[in-house]
C-alpha cells in the first residue's frame, strides 16, 4: 500500500510538472501571435528607438551646429552639402531636425512622467479611500478638466514662463486629471476583489495594500495611457512653440521650425515645412500604434477576444 501511495504521489508530481510548462506555452504563444498580428507595433518600436537614438546622440550624428548661420547658403535646396536644405538664416535643416528630436522627446517623456505620476497617486488614493477624500480630489480634477487643454497649458506657462522644461510641467498638469480618472476607475474595481478584501481582513495596512495589491494591477493601464500621451505631448509642445510659448529661438523645435517657415517661405522653400511636419506625423503615429499594441497585449480581455 505504501509503495502504491508513493507511486501515485510521484505520478501526480510528474503530471503537475508537465502541466506547468503547458500553461506557460499558451501565454507565450499568445503574445507571439499577438505580435505577429500587430506588425505596426514592431515597426513603431524600431522608429521610436531610432528617433530616441538621434536625440541622445545628437552631438555626434548632427552634421552641423544647429545654431550656425551661413547667410550665403540661405534657403538652399536639398543638396549633398545639406541633405535636407537650409532655412532662411542658412542653418542646416537636418541638424535642426535632429536637435529638435531631442527637444520633442525630452518634453514628451517628462510631461508624461509628471502627469502619470501625479495622476496615479491621486487616482489610487481617491479610489481606495473614497468618502470625502475622493470627493475633494475629484472636484479639484474636474476643475482642471473644465479648461481646454491648450488654454490650461497657456495659463500655466504665463505663470512659469516659456521654455521646454516649463512646457513639460504645464503639459504634465494638463494630463494629470485624465490619468487620475483612468487609475481611479481601475482602483475602484480592484478594491472590491477577494484578495484585497483578504489582505484587509488579516490586518494589512493601507500602504501595503496600495503598493502590493492595487498599484501592480493598475500599471498596465498607466503604461498604455502614458504611451499614448507622449505623442499628444509632442504635438502640444509643437503647437506651443508654433505660438511662441514653447522652446524659444534660436534653439531648434519642430513646432518653432514650422512657425517660421509656413508663413513666409512655404512657396519658395517648401522643404522647411515638409520635413518638420513629416517628423511630427511619423513620431506621433508611432507612439499611437505602440500604445494600441501595448493595450492589446496587456489587456487579457482583448487577447481572449
Amino acid at each position: 500500500m505504501r509503495e502504491t501511495a508513493l507511486t501515485r504521489t510521484a505520478a501526480e508530481a510528474e503530471s503537475a510538472s508537465a502541466i506547468l510548462p503547458s500553461r506557460r506555452r499558451p501565454q507565450e504563444s499568445a503574445w507571439r501571435r499577438e505580435l505577429r498580428q500587430k506588425p505596426l507595433g514592431i515597426v513603431s518600436v524600431v522608429i521610436l528607438l531610432f528617433v530616441i537614438a538621434l536625440a541622445v546622440f545628437a552631438p555626434l550624428v548632427s552634421p552641423y551646429d544647429p545654431l550656425f548661420q551661413d547667410s550665403r547658403s540661405a534657403l538652399a535646396p536639398p543638396q549633398p552639402a545639406h541633405l535636407l536644405g537650409t532655412d532662411q538664416l542658412g542653418r542646416d535643416l537636418l541638424s535642426r531636425l535632429i536637435w529638435g528630436a531631442q527637444t520633442a522627446m525630452w518634453v514628451g517623456i517628462l510631461a508624461v512622467v509628471i502627469g502619470t505620476s501625479c495622476g496615479t497617486i491621486i487616482g489610487i488614493v481617491a479610489g481606495y479611500f473614497g468618502g470625502w477624500v475622493d470627493f475633494a480630489l475629484q472636484r479639484t480634477m474636474d476643475t482642471l478638466m473644465a479648461f481646454p487643454a491648450i488654454v490650461l497649458a497657456i495659463a500655466v506657462l504665463s505663470v512659469l514662463g516659456t521654455g521646454s522644461t516649463n512646457v513639460a510641467l504645464a503639459l504634465g498638469i494638463v494630463y494629470t486629471p485624465t490619468v487620475n480618472r483612468v487609475v481611479r476607475s481601475s482602483t475602484l474595481s480592484i478594491r472590491a476583489l477577494q484578495h484585497v478584501e483578504a489582505a484587509r481582513a488579516i490586518g494589512c495596512g493601507s500602504a501595503r495594500i496600495l503598493l502590493r495589491h492595487i498599484l501592480p494591477n493598475v500599471v498596465p493601464s498607466i503604461i498604455v495611457v502614458g504611451t499614448l500621451y507622449v505623442g499628444q505631448a509632442i504635438v502640444a509642445e509643437a503647437s506651443l512653440s508654433f505660438l511662441g510659448l514653447g522652446t524659444q529661438p534660436p534653439y531648434p523645435s519642430w513646432g518653432g521650425m514650422l512657425s517660421g517657415s509656413t508663413r513666409n517661405y512655404l512657396e519658395r522653400a517648401p522643404w522647411l515645412a515638409v520635413y518638420p511636419g513629416l517628423m511630427l506625423a511619423v513620431v506621433v503615429l508611432a507612439f499611437n500604434f505602440l500604445g494600441d499594441t501595448l493595450r492589446d497585449l496587456l489587456d487579457p480581455r482583448l487577447r481572449r477576444a
